[in-house]
């Protein structure tokens, strides 16, 4: 495992493969509560390292990121801003990409989505924060009035009528 102060100039990749290792020793009981919530704590603290650890801890195929942990959900706390908009933003990117892949016919993409969402949703939920109903609703303003925050990131990814309206019901599900 490498040394916590190493992760600040950590790039995506590296976030990845520091996280894959991570749920791996995770999984097989290899490190203590304190030491796995160490780990993510320094991981979230940047961009890249947040950016790495969401990509890889939301689409694991294992059980693990189906149930967090309380040392995973504390050490998310510990970067409100970071952790608040990559949820916010997994969240939509998750929506809209199930409906793309349903489109397209492919199921098993489209199911691995529906994951996703379900566990950022589960996420969300376990990290109430005036900072992450902040994202939300600015999320929802977005998406109301075509203006706001998250604008620019929902015309990035071009999301049409019907994967903005699935975004909004995510949003309603979680009563923002």
């Amino acid at each position: 495992m490498i040394s916590h102060k190493n992760l600040e100039n950590l790039s995506f990749e590296e976030a990845i493969d520091i996280t894959q290792s991570l749920i791996l020793k995770m999984k097989t009981n290899e490190l203590s509560a304190s030491e796995i919530e160490s780990m993510i704590v320094a991981l979230v603290k940047t961009e890249n390292g947040a950016r790495g650890f969401f990509v890889t801890y939301l689409t694991v195929v294992d059980k693990i990121a189906d149930h967090p942990s309380p040392e995973v959900i504390n050490a998310l706390k510990a970067s409100p801003e970071i952790v608040s908009q990559l949820l916010v933003k997994n969240l939509a990117m998750s929506t809209a990409t199930a409906i793309l892949h349903r489109r397209n016919d492919d199921q098993e993409m489209a199911q691995g989505s529906d994951q996703v969402r379900h566990r950022t949703t589960h996420l969300i939920k376990q990290l109430p924060s005036d900072t992450l109903s902040n994202h939300l609703n600015q999320l929802k303003e977005s998406l109301e009035q075509n203006k706001g925050e998250y604008t620019d990131f929902l015309k990035r990814w071009k999301y049409d009528t019907e994967q903005k309206e699935a975004i909004y019901q995510s949003l309603l599900s979680l009563e923002v």
